[in-house]
Parts: structure tokens; sequence; C-alpha cells
């Protein structure tokens, strides 16, 4: 199972620098698991500098992959992760679904780089 995070569909989207990084766990989509977090983040962004048509289409796609929503226990699991090592709200959310669901979590986020089931690249230029 994977989960490629919301830095990975933007890049992915627009065909930037790393967009081949996430290519292969975007292409399996019944490996894919898709926190409903990235939806609203990927939607927003898309949405904004893209226009409706893109946001729309990949949102689409989205929603044929594995949706998981945040329940009461993950949503404290993510919580903890964020205080103890001080990563952001959405980061530790998307983490915290990705090794409730054995996955591999995909990103060009710093923040999660260097723990348990992270695949990491560093953003290129």
């Amino acid at each position: 199972m994977n989960v490629v995070d919301s830095s990975g569909w933007l890049e992915f989207v627009a065909d930037g620098a790393g967009a081949d990084f996430f290519e292969e766990a975007i292409a399996e989509k019944e490996n894919l698991v898709v926190p409903l977090i990235s939806v609203y983040e990927v939607y927003k962004r898309l949405y904004q500098e893209a226009g409706k048509d893109v946001a729309v289409q990949t949102i689409a796609y989205m929603q044929s992959c594995h949706l998981v929503d945040l329940d009461v226990e993950s949503a404290i699991q993510a919580a903890e992760f964020s205080a103890n090592y001080k990563v952001p709200m959405a980061d530790s959310i998307i983490y915290t679904i990705a090794r409730n669901h054995q996955a591999t979590l995909w990103t060009q986020d710093k923040d999660l780089q260097g723990f348990d089931a992270v695949e990491y690249q560093s953003k290129k230029s």
C-alpha cells in the first residue's frame, strides 16, 4: 500500500521535476490510500493555480482510490506525533494514516524525512 502526500500529488499533476518519483505509486490505484485531508489540500491548490477543471479531474482520480477519513483514534495518534516531533498537522495526519494502513508514504516534505516507511525525495527546482 502507498500514500502520496499532497506535495507529491501537486508535483505529479504539474509534471514538475520530481513527478517521476511519484508516478508509480499514483498509477497503482488499487494500492493507493488517499487521506481525505489530501483531497482538501490538493483541490484547494489546484483550484487556485490550475483552475477548477484540473482540480476536479484530479479529485475524481483520487476518489477512485481507497479514501480514508480521520477517525478519533487516528486524530489522537496524529496529535501525539505532531507534538512529539514538531510536524505540522496535515503532515502528521497523512503520516498517521499511512502507518495505520501499513502503507509507504511518498513525500517531498522535509519534516517527514527519516521516519519509518517514508520514501523521501527533496523538492527539485
